[in-house]
């Protein structure tokens, strides 16, 4: 896939078959979309192209609206479209220049001028341009006026989208990571960098990896105790082969790191995210801290990929360090139950 982020500087496309939106967690929904483009493309031998933007709309223009946590990075969102065998994507930055171009200069310089598409893909209820005036429709004139086709989505399509994005949304801050990774199609996850913090997990028996995750828009799942796995160091992303026009079904399967030669880089653990109330005498900032089973290598400063398996309890306080101890034991218990370790 080629990712382009200068849109004066864009390859002429062959037969280019496009579809717009965020793309963000590229989700069952979304693949549905990206199922849709990739057939259209191949009746033509055209070439996919996926237009996105950077950073969210919903930070630039607002409209009453707080701003979104979002479930995929920039770098996350293109690696994971880059498995699903896009062509090109372009990321457009967003900001109130654009946002305030005209429908009709969105359509006639931006998508022609830019793209000269064969084919757009978008949904009936798209809005686009100043003041959100475009829609479906003049999509759909200006196509006649200037010789490229417009194709809806289905309306049960977008449906799927909106809801698997709010679902997921909600889930993973209820800890309901099945339902979060339902509606993904693969396990939840982030990445951080490792960094140091007060080594009370290892005097506890437990020593845990403290991440810190670098883009403060990213969705960190509610607090709680989680049965994770972890991968380092961090590897592209490895898809099953799937029936992407099985509708009934996720097309791609929760994908797994995989590293030629190797375990995959991954390992397992358990994770803690919350303010550790039964730690007296430090601040009560928000942690996530990975405690890997079987290992005891410094990775300070190493990048951390952490999925999401299962939410095993809610982060309580214990009346002693020692009541801790006998929670930390269960929960290893616990977690290498349901890893099958």
């Amino acid at each position: 896939m080629q990712v382009h982020r200068d849109i004066e500087q864009l390859p002429p496309f062959k037969n280019a078959v496009i579809t717009i939106g965020t793309f963000d967690g590229v989700h069952t929904g979304h693949q549905k979309i990206i199922a849709q483009l990739k057939k259209e493309a191949a009746l033509i031998n055209g070439e996919t192209v996926i237009i996105t933007f950077h950073p969210h709309p919903r930070k630039v223009v607002r409209e009453g609206q707080s701003p979104v946590a979002i479930l995929t990075t920039l770098n996350e969102k293109i690696a994971l479209l880059e498995a699903r065998g896009i062509d090109h994507l372009v990321v457009v930055p967003f900001n109130e220049v654009f946002a305030e171009q005209s429908a009709e200069g969105y359509i006639r310089d931006f998508l022609v001028g830019k793209f000269n598409p064969h084919t757009v893909i978008i949904g009936y209820d798209h809005r686009f341009g100043k003041e959100r005036k475009g829609d479906y429709h003049l999509m759909e004139d200006y196509g006649q006026e200037l010789s490229f086709i417009v194709k809806e989505i289905p309306a049960q399509v977008l449906n799927d989208v909106t809801v698997s994005s709010t679902r997921i949304r909600e889930a993973l801050l209820a800890g309901d990571v099945t339902t979060a990774n339902n509606n993904l199609g693969y396990d939840y996850f982030f990445e951080g960098t490792v960094v140091e913090g007060n080594k009370l997990g290892r005097t506890l028996g437990y020593p845990t990896a403290n991440i810190m995750i670098e883009d403060a828009d990213k969705l960190v799942p509610g607090n709680g105790i989680y049965a994770v796995e972890v991968e380092f160091p961090v590897s592209s992303f490895q898809f099953p082969v799937g029936d992407e026009n099985d509708a009934s079904s996720h097309f791609w399967p929760p994908f797994r790191p995989t590293r030629a030669g190797t375990d995959g880089g991954r390992r397992f653990g358990m994770m803690s995210i919350g303010i550790r109330p039964t730690i007296e005498g430090i601040e009560r900032v928000r942690t996530i801290e990975v405690n890997i089973f079987d290992f005891s290598e410094d990775i300070y400063g190493e990048t951390l990929r952490v999925y999401l398996k299962k939410y095993l309890r809610p982060e309580l306080k214990f009346n002693s360090l020692e009541e801790l101890k006998e929670a930390l034991a269960k929960d290893k218990e616990d977690t290498m139950k349901v890893l099958e370790l």
